[in-house]
C-alpha cells in the first residue's frame, strides 16, 4: 500500500522497531553526567569519551577505556544509576508518547531496539511512565552494537515469527549508525531529526525523514495484520 503527494506518504507495515534514546527520549544531559562520573573514576577526560560514545553500547566504549570494566555487571550497575542520579530528567521526543500509546492500543507488533542496557531502559520507562513495547532488544542481547544489524534483525524475526508472509518492517531512528543498522537488517527506515541533520540521515540511507513523531499518523490498513502509517511534511 503506497500513495504519495509532494510531502506526504502512506505505507503499510507488519511491525515497527523503535530506537530509544534520541528517538523516544532525549537523555543527553543524564548521559553526559554519567560519563563525567566514569571519567573521574578512570582518570580520563570525559570529553574524549563523549566524542566516541554517541549511539554506542557502553560495554564497547569501556573496552577501549578500561577492559576490566567491560562486563555486564559493571555496565548494568552503572547504567541503572543514570535515571536515578540525573539532575535533569530525560525529555520525551515530541509525539513519542502518543506513538507508543497508539501502537499499544491497536496491538501493533512493535519492539524497542536500544544500545542501552535493560537496566537503563527499565529505569527510564519507569521514571517517565512510558508505555512498554511488546518486546525489547537491549545491549546485552547482541554481540555487536549498531551499525551492526544484529539487534534489528533479531527483533524483526521475533515480530514476524507468527506471520505466514514476511511483510515489511519499519525502523524508527535518529542516528546514522541506527539507520545503517536498520537498512542492513532489511527494514525500511523513518528517521527523526532530533540529533542529526536531514543530510546526515539521508546519506546513511533513511527512506523518509520527518521532524519528529508528531508527523506520523495512523490510518486504517487494507492488509490484515498490518498498520498503515502516514508520514506528513517529509523533509
Amino acid at each position: 500500500m503506497s500513495q504519495s503527494t509532494s510531502r506526504t506518504e502512506s505505507h503499510a507495515f507488519a511491525g515497527v522497531l523503535l530506537d530509544f534514546d534520541g528517538t523516544i527520549i532525549d537523555s543527553t544531559e543524564a548521559i553526559v553526567e554519567n560519563w563525567k562520573r566514569v571519567a573521574a573514576e578512570l582518570g580520563v577526560d570525559y570529553r574524549e569519551i563523549l566524542r566516541a560514545s554517541h549511539g554506542r553500547r557502553s560495554i564497547d566504549v569501556l573496552r577501549e577505556l578500561d577492559p576490566t570494566k567491560a562486563n555486564w555487571d559493571y555496565v548494568s550497575a552503572m547504567e541503572a544509576k543514570i535515571p536515578q542520579l540525573s539532575s535533569k530528567p530525560a525529555i520525551e521526543i515530541a509525539g513519542a508518547r502518543r506513538l507508543l500509546e497508539k501502537l499499544t492500543r491497536h496491538s501493533i507488533p512493535h519492539a524497542i531496539v536500544t544500545s542501552g542496557s535493560k537496566a537503563l531502559l527499565d529505569g527510564w520507562l519507569t521514571i517517565l511512565q512510558l508505555p512498554r513495547a511488546m518486546t525489547a532488544t537491549t545491549a546485552e542481547d547482541v554481540s555487536a552494537g549498531k551499525p551492526d544489524p544484529e539487534g534489528y534483525r533479531m527483533a524483526k524475526e521475533r515480530l514476524l515469527q507468527h506471520r505466514a508472509d514476511e511483510g515489511e518492517v519499519l525502523v524508527m531512528e535518529d542516528a546514522p549508525a541506527g539507520v545503517l543498522a536498520g537498512k542492513a537488517a532489511g527494514c525500511k527506515v523513518l528517521a527523526v531529526t532530533t540529533t542529526h541533520t536531514v543530510e546526515q540521515l539521508k546519506e546513511a540511507g533513511a527512506d523518509w525523514v520527518v521532524l519528529d513523531h508528531r508527523f506520523v499518523g495512523f490510518e486504517t490498513s487494507t492488509s490484515p495484520g498490518d498498520v498503515c502509517l502516514t508520514f506528513h511534511d517529509l523533509l
